[in-house]
């Protein structure tokens, strides 16, 4: 047999293969960094108003096709650690109020563990985070035009039926709720617009660890990338908060992330 010419036959293949091979690892790399980049940006937008972002990280992970096994677990603890950097903030600045926050934690803690014990239908799961992420989206776009309105008394019942229904629903998509609680505080005028940012940044951090725990007495996958995750969330956290202290606007980032949530919302809704 001529192997010298069967290598001369098969080397346009190989090299072919190879420069196959190399560009889809080039580009996975590409898209691996794009996706950090744009979760520190997510990281920055919800941490400038008291938020942890998890609804924009589970729009990332499902632009980027992760498992849904690990989309609420990963979101969920870039949460905690996003949220808490954001409550640090706010607080720092006398911005919490421990009279406004109680009564929606003391319902919604045990209710977002009961939530995050129950395993939701990925297709099921994909149109509950569709609707979530609209919600998103109008909060993100929601501007309130007199914010300096008279607060109003905090009907406790009220608060106490707000937290226990935006608990559970927390554990169960893998949201803090603060995304929900925001608007929430703002048209009832329950509180100033720094005041709700320090509530939700609580409110979210609570719920996420709640929700986490119930999780994991089911068992829980993270995202593989996670460790990457936290560093670009955490980076954009500690900025974000920088920029919510001293009234940095973002408004037009805040239009650009409506379109990834909605995007987002569309694949997960249509898809």
């Amino acid at each position: 047999m001529n192997w010298k010419g069967e290598r001369a036959y098969l080397k346009p293949w190989v090299n072919k293969f190879h420069s196959t091979f190399t560009f889809i690892l080039i580009e996975r790399k590409v898209m691996e960094i794009l996706f950090l980049g744009l979760v520190f940006l997510m990281a920055v937008l919800y941490s400038s108003v008291g938020h942890g972002g998890a609804s924009g990280y589970l729009a990332l992970m499902a632009i980027f096709s992760f498992s849904p096994e690990f989309m609420r677990p990963s979101a969920l603890v870039l949460n905690i650690f996003v949220s808490s950097i954001a409550l640090f903030s706010f607080y720092k600045n006398g911005h919490l109020r421990i009279n406004l926050l109680l009564p929606f934690i003391i319902m919604s803690v045990p209710f977002a563990f009961l939530g995050g014990l129950i395993t939701v239908n990925p297709r099921i799961y994909k149109i509950i985070l569709g609707i979530f992420l609209i919600v998103a989206i109008a909060r993100m776009l929601y501007r309130p035009k007199n914010q300096h309105n008279e607060i109003q008394y905090v009907n406790k019942y009220a608060a106490y039926l707000i937290g226990s229904s935006l608990g559970f629903l927390s554990g169960l998509i893998g949201i803090g709720g603060g995304i929900i609680l925001s608007p929430i505080i703002i048209l009832l005028k329950w509180g100033t617009m720094k005041e709700t940012a320090a509530v939700s940044a609580a409110f979210i951090l609570v719920n996420s660890i709640s929700g986490l725990i119930g999780q994991f007495t089911q068992g829980i996958q993270l995202a593989p990338e996670i460790g990457y995750m936290l560093a670009a969330a955490i980076t954009g956290g500690v900025i974000g908060s920088y920029m919510g202290s001293f009234k940095v606007s973002e408004k037009a980032l805040k239009y650009s992330l409506s379109v990834v949530l909605t995007f987002a919302s569309y694949k997960l809704l249509f898809l």
